[in-house]
């Protein structure tokens, strides 16, 4: 199992998820160029994709997939409400326009589509299990709900958002209705939110977390880092064993073999 986080952060979000022969982009928020030459790196091609999965509508999540989706003619999944904010979908060929629920396959790989609190139409998260091994996108989350708790349990790896450090937006340049929105229950997760959601769920020893959608101007990867740790040692977790940290940024890749 591959993890490859072609970007992360408020300008563009793309990851490749690879299970044996099964290879899934999760959201298409950069150019399709970057994502052919993310591709490219990994040693994959854009028809090595059995499916694109997007959790929801807003730009920095399917920036791309026009062009991506036109050029390749890769299938693409997603919530009703979803689609119904996608212009894009009529130029797809139908077959490209496959809508879920909330448990369906791709090839051999179990998912699960939960429900996620962003100020979009049908946000989601998705959890794959494949060969025993469980890893989760939970990106987005305006606030933790219980249904994201449960789809963290257990994992073996996980995509978290951990995007701004609430000092820094607060003091930041972002005008008051932007700063409110972020912070509402339908905006993005704090580092303290993640590093409490973190600290309190049931976890499996060595799960790999890595701090994902970090906005470019309130916040900073060693701060990220740092408050989730603190919230981690502080709960009896030993960060690098019981669960093991990894950053992402906007403009390289992060990749990982389970």
């Amino acid at each position: 199992m591959e993890i490859h986080i072609l970007a992360s952060g408020s300008t563009g979000n793309a990851a490749v998820f690879k299970f044996g022969d099964t290879a899934i982009l999760l959201d298409a928020g950069i150019s399709a160029r970057r994502i052919e030459r993310g591709l490219a790196e990994v040693g994959m091609r854009a028809g090595d994709l059995d499916g694109v999965l997007l959790t929801h509508e807003h730009n920095d999540h399917i920036k791309g997939l026009d062009v991506f989706i036109r050029r390749h003619h890769i299938p693409v999944y997603t919530r009703p409400g979803t689609w119904e904010k996608l212009p894009c979908r009529h130029g797809f060929p139908p077959e490209c326009c496959l809508e879920i629920e909330q448990e369906f396959n791709v090839r051999n790989v179990g998912i699960t589509a939960f429900d996620i609190s962003h100020d979009a139409s049908d946000p989601v998260g998705f959890s794959f299990i494949y060969g025993g091994k469980k890893v989760v996108m939970a990106t987005d989350l305006g606030v933790v709900t219980a249904g994201v708790e449960k789809a963290l349990e257990y994992a073996d790896a996980v995509v978290l958002e951990a995007n701004h450090d609430l000092d820094m937006l607060e003091n930041g340049p972002y005008p008051r209705f932007l700063k409110q929105r972020i912070k509402s229950s339908s905006g993005h997760l704090s580092n303290i939110n993640a590093g409490r959601l973190l600290s309190r769920i049931n976890c499996r020893e060595g799960m790999r977390v890595f701090l994902a959608h970090l906005s470019q101007h309130n916040n900073h990867p060693d701060l990220a880092e740092k408050t989730v740790r603190r919230f981690l040692i502080d709960s009896g977790h030993e960060v690098g064993k019981d669960i093991i940290l990894h950053r992402t940024a906007p403009d390289h890749r992060t990749s990982l073999a389970l």
